[in-house]
């Protein structure tokens, strides 16, 4: 119990707030009761305290049956979860409405055991008219504070007995139980984060896209998880403390790096062991220690498949567009639509030709996603955009140190990274003739050799290319080779200007326009009649790609657009559209490609040396950039 003066001051200041509280010191029972579905669900949110704290207390009762005292247990707020006692002084409490439920807090009872110690956290002895109801001053409390392991208060437990009963061992009891009580709390929370840290870890392991295993320092594994066995196709017990040898073939290298420190990480193994599922794997290791001594290791492996669909994933490799994505009703569009689904899921290549805007990646990524190989990779590659020195790299991939300027590490090139899925390579012509060759190569035998390396990789890759040019001039020039444009071209798909396309115009300008308008947040209706009769007679050169861009700048303009036709059906720019009537006889005309290629010459002019800060501050990348410089036939130094 405190000291005299501290325990008359906790009264002393326990009674100003009861009056405080405006209680009725005479009220002749307790009115603040919890009841039905909100005591349920207080029950509830107490479940562990209560189950815990009930053989404890039933216990101590044990040992003060018939001496008139009864037991409370209280949630954190003072609210009587439970109680136990003998029959007279429960008859007592349930007349003054002491029951299950009913608010003990110095708000809803003034000073008394419960309330008071839970408002000052601390044990604490209140008798008589200490208490400040005087329904209580036949009674003597003893209450101790329940807490958790990280100190914050879960309830109380408290004794009641007859003031003539009060004695300073009684509180001592009542502290005993609820250290007991702590303790226990504590063991329970114990036992319950092994038992959910062991279950989640079982769940982690088993949930994951990789495999994984524990080998010991013999090389015996000694537990798996499901992915594994679903990976190499065989059952846990054929592997389970067997030797990793069959798997792990330099599993003994291994261990001594691990030993030493070293880190093992991202190594490519190829598998052979005719028991289990051939293939190439993607391999981690990571010593287990205790005492910092090396006792295993944990082994994490996944197919080099899935590393790289993951990377197509992640850097947008993905096909997004379907056949559905294609605006048109006219017979020329839904000809190429129909063909193009007949031979979607061939494995055989296809080419498709077409002028520049005619929208030959939507169409190669429609016929992806119509194909049996949907759920595998699209991995695009623009053959003009890529320089000479490194399309090889880039199609093929490289082995550590192959040339100088190479990444650390193995790379893997566009033919692995669609492997079992698609690759488009866009501006096929534009390919050097050297890589036509190689190229060439890889088309008919079915594998490719990384640059600087010698092991032979097998990839099942559906090429579709695609084209601006008419190859057969090309290689009438000898700037293509026969035998490739026949290999590619065996699936050729011919995609028509849009000037060709018979009524699709209107559809395109609507899809466009609705597209254009929930994009930049504009809201605008509709198109001015003389603008819209302008673009159906325009010849649109540029196809979709240049319909697109005069319907955002309309859009942009919010309908008062700087675009206009000339006689010659030539799209211009304005150069002062608020004095467009009074200077159009004097305006100076440009074309958007004028403009395009003068102004990325003014940015060369600007920073000469620096291709990143040019493309930057074009709003473009530098693989843009530089098709671009090779369109537009700029020289610079």
């Amino acid at each position: 119990m405190f000291e005299s003066a501290a325990h008359n001051e906790i009264i002393t200041m326990a009674h100003a707030r009861s009056i405080k509280y405006g209680l009725d010191k005479d009220k002749p029972y307790l009115e603040k009761i919890i009841k039905g579905k909100e005591f349920k669900k207080l029950i509830a949110e107490n479940k562990d305290l209560i189950e815990i704290s009930k053989p404890f207390i039933k216990v101590l009762y044990n040992l003060l049956k018939g001496s008139g005292f009864s037991f409370c247990l209280t949630d954190k707020n003072g609210i009587i979860l439970t109680y136990i006692g003998d029959e007279e002084i429960i008859k007592n409490q349930v007349k003054i409405r002491m029951i299950e439920g009913t608010d003990m807090s110095e708000e809803g009872a003034g000073a008394n055991g419960m309330g008071t110690s839970l408002y000052e956290d601390c044990s604490l002895q209140i008798s008589g008219e200490e208490h400040f109801l005087k329904l209580f001053h036949a009674w003597t409390c003893s209450a101790a504070i329940i807490h958790d392991e990280n100190g914050n208060i879960l309830g109380c437990l408290n004794l009641v007995g007859n003031r003539e009963s009060v004695h300073p061992h009684t509180l001592g009891v009542v502290v005993a139980a609820v250290e007991s009580i702590e303790d226990q709390i504590k063991i329970k929370n114990a036992n319950d984060k092994l038992i959910e840290t062991c279950q989640c870890m079982d769940t982690i392991l088993n949930s994951v896209s990789l495999g994984i295993y524990s080998v010991n320092t013999d090389g015996i594994i000694q537990s798996f998880n499901k992915e594994a066995c679903r990976i190499l196709n065989i059952k846990e017990e054929e592997l389970i403390q067997k030797n990793v040898e069959s798997i792990l073939p330099n599993w003994v290298e291994i261990f001594e790096k691990l030993k030493l420190g070293k880190s093992y990480e991202d190594k490519e193994l190829v598998i052979n062991n005719e028991k289990i599922v051939r293939g190439r794997f993607d391999v981690s290791a990571n010593a287990i220690k205790i005492n910092k001594e090396v006792i295993g290791m944990v082994v994490v492996f996944k197919e080099i498949q899935n590393v790289f669909n993951l990377v197509n994933k992640y850097s947008g490799q993905r096909a997004v567009y379907t056949f559905d994505d294609i605006i048109g009703e006219s017979r020329q569009i839904k000809e190429v639509i129909k063909y193009a689904k007949k031979i979607s899921s061939s494995p055989s290549t296809i080419l498709i030709e077409g002028e520049s805007g005619t929208g030959k990646e939507l169409h190669a990524q429609s016929i992806h996603n119509y194909s049996n190989r949907k759920n595998n990779s699209f991995v695009a590659v623009n053959c003009g955009a890529i320089p000479k020195s490194l399309i090889e790299s880039e199609l093929f991939g490289y082995e550590e140190g192959a040339f100088t300027g190479a990444k650390k590490g193995r790379h893997a090139g566009k033919f692995e990274l669609a492997n079992r899925g698609t690759l488009f390579l866009d501006e096929i012509g534009e390919m050097p003739l050297d890589m036509q060759v190689k190229l060439l190569r890889v088309l008919q035998e079915g594998y490719v050799t990384r640059l600087g390396g010698e092991k032979i990789i097998p990839v099942d890759v559906r090429i579709i290319a695609a084209t601006n040019k008419n190859l057969k001039e090309e290689v009438r020039k000898g700037n293509f080779r026969e035998d490739l444009y026949y290999r590619l071209s065996v699936n050729p798909i011919t995609l028509p200007p849009l000037r060709e396309r018979e009524g699709d115009l209107p559809l395109l300008i609507r899809y466009l326009f609705r597209m254009k308008t929930k994009k930049l947040n504009k809201n605008i209706n509709s198109i001015k009649a003389e603008i819209y009769t302008k673009m159906m007679n325009y010849n649109w050169p540029g196809n979709i790609r240049e319909l697109e861009n005069c319907i955002e700048n309309i859009v942009n303009l919010d309908g008062q657009n700087t675009a206009f036709f000339n006689d010659n059906e030539e799209m211009v720019i304005e150069k002062d559209s608020s004095s467009r009537e009074s200077n159009f006889e004097n305006a100076e005309i440009h074309t958007l490609e004028d403009v395009e290629k003068n102004e990325i010459v003014k940015a060369i002019n600007i920073n000469p040396h620096n291709m990143t800060q040019i493309a930057k501050s074009l709003g473009i990348n530098r693989s843009t950039l530089y098709a671009k410089i090779k369109k537009y036939s700029i020289k610079f130094e």
